[in-house]
């Protein structure tokens, strides 16, 4: 059975998505309605701006969003999932490749996520940290230990999981890993405190946007990221995706529940090839490669 899998924020590069800009007559129409749509244009940002600019949590996630979704349109009846999933802010390109959002809603949504997530980090400082090479239960206790806010954010994949919370919480949470034989453990370059309590404000904000947003049944099951369990009903869907920003993103589980149900080849659609890393840590064997029009 075959996976496609979406990536999330941190995947970007300038030049992201001109190739196919360039090649494909369909592909420049969904870009110049993007710019429309966006009212800003991100067309611009991804094929000639700098780090910098993408880096911006308001260019970053549209643009990977725009990258992923074309890029699974363009691959026509290749497309062929027999199951999908994305990596937090992937999960919304999961989601319109799949059939469950149109790509114009999909789109809003992500700019509505990005800009309230956005204004969620201003609120209070705070911050993310990977911790490599313990277990995982044990980040979960020094997590639970730790007055300030730090929760586990990114289950990534077995060893590799982030956490995130308070800037004094992280602190706090690195010396105790580092302690415990944490091999790396160090903050990430973001904006603030992602898939914890501190996205509160976004939450409620996104929520409201998702309420109103027409959902439909995908084509395939999407393993979410709240409980890494194969959904197709719109409303469990739209619950687990508001939910999504203030719960960790469980995808070495989504991995794992993945191969249990038949999974045999993942294919990494959008930006990048991290995800592919992810899924060889996992199981080796998997045949995992990045999507390409042929």
């Amino acid at each position: 059975m075959k996976a496609y899998v979406f990536p999330g924020q941190g995947a970007q590069f300038v030049g992201m998505g001109k190739d196919l800009y360039d090649n494909f007559n369909e592909a420049r129409d969904l870009f110049k309605k993007a710019d429309s749509l966006l009212k800003f244009k991100i067309t611009e940002l991804m094929f000639n701006g700098t780090d910098e600019d993408l880096k911006r949590t308001d260019v970053t996630q549209p643009a990977i969003f725009l990258h992923s979704v074309i890029l699974a349109k363009m691959l026509g009846e290749s497309f062929q999932p027999d199951m999908v999933a994305g990596h937090s802010l992937g999960e919304f390109s999961a989601l319109v490749a799949a059939g469950a959002l149109s790509f114009e809603d999909g789109l809003l949504l992500v700019q509505k996520r990005a800009k309230a997530m956005q204004t969620a980090c201003e609120l209070q400082p705070s911050t993310m940290a990977a911790i490599v090479g313990v277990e995982d239960n044990v980040v979960e206790s020094v997590c639970k230990s730790i007055k300030d806010i730090v929760v586990p954010a990114n289950y990534n994949c077995p060893g590799q999981l982030v956490i995130s919370g308070s800037v004094s919480g992280i602190d706090k949470a690195i010396e105790a890993l580092t302690e415990k034989g944490a091999k790396r453990a160090i903050k990430l370059m973001v904006g603030g405190a992602f898939h914890s309590p501190l996205m509160e404000p976004a939450r409620v904000e996104l929520e409201k946007a998702i309420q109103e947003t027409k959902f439909t049944s995908p084509r395939c099951p999407i393993y979410q990221n709240v409980n890494a369990q194969a959904v197709s009903n719109p409303d469990i869907i739209k619950s687990n995706l508001i939910s999504q920003l203030t719960s960790p993103v469980r995808w070495t589980q989504t991995m794992k529940n993945m191969l249990a149900d038949g999974m045999n080849e993942y294919v990494e659609v959008g930006p990048g090839n991290v995800l592919q890393g992810l899924v060889r840590k996992v199981d080796r064997k998997i045949n995992a490669y990045s999507a390409e029009i042929k």
